[in-house]
C-alpha cells in the first residue's frame, strides 16, 4: 500500500512569514557556504518585500502545512525584447521535501505570473561551484548564457561609486 504524501501548496508570501524567510536564506546561504555574506534582517525583508513599493516577492511553498520552500523574485525588464521577465534571486526547498519537484513548481509559479503579466522571460544567477543547482536548472531548460557574465559591486566600494562627483 503505498502512502499518501501530503498536498504541496505554493501561496505568496505574506508579511508573518519574514521570520521563517529569512531563517530559509540563512539555510541556503550555509548550504552554499557563503553565510558569512548575509547581512539581511527579517526587519529589511519586512520593510523592503512587503512595504509600500516591495522590491521584491516570494512564493512559499508548503506540504501539510509545514514550510518546505521559497523562492524571492523580481521583476526586469530587456530592453532588447521590448518585454518584460522575471528574476529569481533566491530558491530554496528543504534538504527533507527534496525530490518532490518543489523547487521546479516555485520557478513555474513564478513564471506563469510573469507571462500573465507580459513577460517572456526568466532568469537567476547559480553560485559558480553549485553544480547540484546548476543540473537541476539545465533539467528544466533553465540554460546557462555563454554571453554574459555578472558582474557586481558591493559594500563601501559601492558607496564610494554612487557618492563620487559626477563631473
Amino acid at each position: 500500500m503505498t502512502a499518501v504524501l501530503p498536498k504541496i501548496i505554493i501561496r505568496p508570501g505574506r508579511t508573518d512569514d519574514v521570520e521563517t524567510i529569512h531563517a530559509a536564506l540563512l539555510r541556503l546561504g550555509a548550504h552554499t557556504g557563503t553565510h558569512q555574506e548575509i547581512t539581511s534582517t527579517p526587519e529589511d525583508l519586512r520593510s523592503y518585500g512587503f512595504g509600500e513599493n516591495p522590491a521584491f516577492s516570494t512564493l512559499i511553498a508548503e506540504v501539510g502545512g509545514e514550510f518546505a520552500g521559497l523562492c524571492l523574485h523580481f521583476p526586469i525588464f530587456s530592453t532588447w525584447m521590448g518585454r518584460p521577465g522575471v528574476y529569481v534571486q533566491d530558491l530554496y526547498v528543504e534538504d527533507r521535501f527534496r525530490g518532490r519537484r518543489i523547487g521546479e513548481r516555485l520557478l513555474r509559479r513564478a513564471a506563469r505570473e510573469c507571462r500573465k503579466d507580459g513577460g517572456v522571460y526568466l532568469r537567476l544567477s547559480v553560485d559558480s561551484d553549485n553544480e547540484t543547482a546548476k543540473a537541476f536548472y539545465e533539467r528544466l531548460g533553465i540554460a546557462w548564457s555563454s554571453t554574459e557574465q555578472v558582474q557586481k559591486i558591493v559594500g563601501d566600494a559601492f558607496f564610494a561609486f554612487a557618492d563620487a562627483p559626477e563631473e
